[in-house]
């Protein structure tokens, strides 16, 4: 089990750690509704230095990535980012990650923990045809997000940078809390606004307290692995390993703006003729009609009882103080409004489609 460089942090906290992608990560600290409530109205901090980084380089590095990856790598400029998705050759999803561009012939991958090993495998083998430089940095770097309303007002004073300059899906390098060349990216995985902090795993420490001293005034906590899902779910977010995998296709998930089919990459073919036959499921959000929670796995039917799909993930929404899912049902099932049922524990509990985000 490997952990993160804050584990002592995260246990003089009192944090509950548990297993998660093959790291003991922080699993809540003062409570998931409080964590959750904090981040959608003040603020929350998040270590994700579980995630992995890839360095991409090189005069081939736009080839390989282009070809890597469904989005359009060209439309990228240095400073700007992109989310994407490695495609497999069945017309799943190797994984789903980020782009940086750092400059012109340099790129950043940041990959999902649990699919580090799979990921560097997947683009080394690719870049057999291609030759450019990789660099795994995945176990040197430290990840850090700070996400809420009250982000800019918690970092802007650690930094010179102008941090209402970053445009969302953009980063900046600058110095933070005396620590220099960090990346610091608006980005995050909850729909609350924020940053990301990409600094080495020998300064994680000393940004993790400064930052929380900084945002001890308008009351940003720890947030945990808890608060994470449950933000995530009310925005709609694809979760790989429930949502999206090597068995969903990314325009069945809903990722068809991330699927750049006018460009040659890793089985756009297959792609193409999918979404000219036309999609026989899709991942849709749901609400809960009867009390009860949604779990990956549950099967979902029709009015007639008849098996239409499946969960794939569902909690209790915090904000919406109801129960909500994300689930694939059959295309005709999918459009809003339409009533479907769960089956929870051998009874059919009623549901609504909804459209996403929830909140």
């Amino acid at each position: 089990m490997k952990s993160t460089a804050l584990k002592e942090k995260h246990l003089d906290l009192g944090a509950k750690m548990v297993a998660f992608a093959g790291y003991e990560m922080p699993l809540q600290y003062s409570g998931l509704l409080a964590e959750h409530h904090s981040v959608r109205q003040k603020a929350g901090m998040f270590d994700v230095s579980h995630m992995g980084e890839f360095f991409i380089s090189g005069p081939q590095a736009f080839d390989l990535l282009q070809f890597a990856t469904s989005n359009d790598v060209s439309k990228l400029s240095p400073g700007k980012i992109q989310y994407s998705c490695l495609p497999n050759d069945q017309g799943g999803i190797v994984d789903d990650l980020l782009v940086y561009q750092m400059d012109e012939d340099r790129y950043m991958l940041v990959v999902n923990a649990s699919n580090i090993e799979k990921d560097w495998d997947r683009l080394k083998a690719l870049n057999e045809d291609f030759g450019a430089e990789m660099e795994n940095r995945s176990d040197s770097i430290s990840l850090l997000a700070v996400q809420g309303p009250k982000a800019i007002e918690v970092l802007q004073g650690l930094t010179e940078t102008d941090l209402s300059q970053i445009p969302y899906y953009t980063f900046k390098i600058g110095s933070l809390a005396g620590i220099s060349d960090v990346i610091i990216s608006n980005t995050g995985y909850t729909g609350a606004g924020g940053f990301e902090l990409y600094i080495s795993n020998e300064d994680a420490t000393t940004l993790w307290d400064a930052i929380l001293e900084a945002g001890s005034n308008v009351g940003l906590i720890p947030a945990g692995l808890g608060a994470r899902d449950t933000l995530r779910m009310e925005m709609g977010f694809c979760l790989y390993g429930n949502d999206i995998d090597d068995g969903t296709s990314p325009l069945e998930a809903g990722l068809g703006w991330i699927t750049k089919l006018d460009t040659n990459f890793v089985n756009s073919a297959h792609l193409k003729e999918q979404k000219a036959e036309g999609l026989q499921k899709k991942l849709v959000g749901f609400s809960m009609l009867d009390r009860g929670i949604p779990r990956h796995g549950y099967p979902i039917q029709n009015s007639s009882g008849e098996p239409i799909g499946e969960v794939r993930s569902g909690t209790q929404s915090p904000t919406l103080e109801k129960a909500i899912g994300m689930g694939y049902v059959t295309l005709n099932n999918s459009s809003p409004g339409t009533r479907i049922w769960i089956e929870v524990r051998g009874k059919a509990l009623e549901a609504e489609v909804v459209k996403l985000p929830f909140i």
